[in-house]
C-alpha cells in the first residue's frame, strides 16, 4: 500500500531516473534493477515500482515479462511517431493560442528564442528550446492538450541528446525559430504553423540512424 511518504519517495525515483534516460545518462534497453534503485534511494520496493509506473506511463521505461523494466529504446519508429505527434498537435495549440498573443506573450517567446541563440551547451540550449516552443503554445489555454505537449517536448529532448551523442553539437542560431517569430508578430497564422511544422519534422530528418524496432 502507497503511504504519502512512499509516493513523495515515488515521484522524487521517477524524476532522477527520467532525467537521466533523457539526458542519455541511462541508455537505451539498459535494465533497472529495482533492488539497486531502492538501495540507491535508501528505499523499499513500493515506491521504485509506482516510479516505473509512473515512467512507462511517460514512454521513458518499458516493462517486459521475463526482461524485467528497460530504457525505452530510440528507433527510427520512435522518431518518427514523436515528430509527427508534435507537428500536429503543437500546430493545433498554436493556432489556438494566436489569437490570444499579446506583446509579453511575443516578448517571452523571443527571450526562449535569444536564450536558444546564445546557449553555449547542448544542456543550455535544449532548456532554452523546450521553454521556446512551450511560450508559442502556453496562451492558447486548453490544459490536456499542453499536457501532452510536455510529454512529447521532454521524449524530443531525449532525442535531441542522443543526436548531439552521436553527432555532435555546436552553438548556431535557429533560423527557424526566427521566422516563426516574424510571422507570429505579423499575425500570419497559417505561415507561422506551416513553419513550425516544417521545424518539428526536420528531427526525423536529422536523427542519427537507428535501429528499425523488430
Amino acid at each position: 500500500m502507497m503511504t504519502d511518504e512512499n509516493t513523495t519517495i515515488a515521484v522524487r525515483i521517477a524524476e532522477s531516473i527520467g532525467e537521466r534516460i533523457i539526458s542519455g545518462a541511462l541508455q537505451p534497453d539498459v535494465p533497472l534493477r529495482q533492488d539497486h534503485i531502492a538501495r540507491e534511494f535508501n528505499s523499499s520496493h513500493v515506491p521504485v515500482r509506482e516510479a516505473f509506473r509512473q515512467l512507462e506511463a511517460r514512454y521513458l521505461v518499458v516493462a517486459a515479462r521475463r526482461r524485467g523494466v528497460r530504457v525505452a529504446p530510440l528507433d527510427t519508429n520512435s522518431v518518427k511517431e514523436i515528430a509527427e505527434m508534435r507537428a500536429a498537435l503543437e500546430v493545433v495549440a498554436l493556432r489556438n493560442a494566436v489569437p490570444i498573443l499579446t506583446s509579453a506573450h511575443l516578448a517571452r517567446i523571443e527571450h526562449a528564442l535569444i536564450e536558444a541563440d546564445n546557449a553555449q551547451t547542448i544542456q543550455e540550449f535544449e532548456t532554452a528550446n523546450r521553454a521556446f516552443h512551450h511560450a508559442l503554445v502556453a496562451p492558447c489555454a486548453m490544459p490536456r492538450l499542453l499536457a501532452s505537449l510536455d510529454g512529447l517536448q521532454l521524449a524530443n529532448s531525449r532525442l535531441v541528446f542522443a543526436m548531439a551523442r552521436s553527432v555532435g553539437w555546436r552553438p548556431r542560431p535557429s533560423q527557424d525559430h526566427r521566422l516563426i517569430l516574424q510571422a507570429l508578430r505579423a499575425r500570419k497564422v497559417d505561415q507561422a504553423c506551416n513553419l513550425l511544422a516544417r521545424h518539428i519534422q526536420t528531427i526525423e530528418r536529422l536523427a542519427f540512424p537507428l535501429p528499425e524496432r523488430k
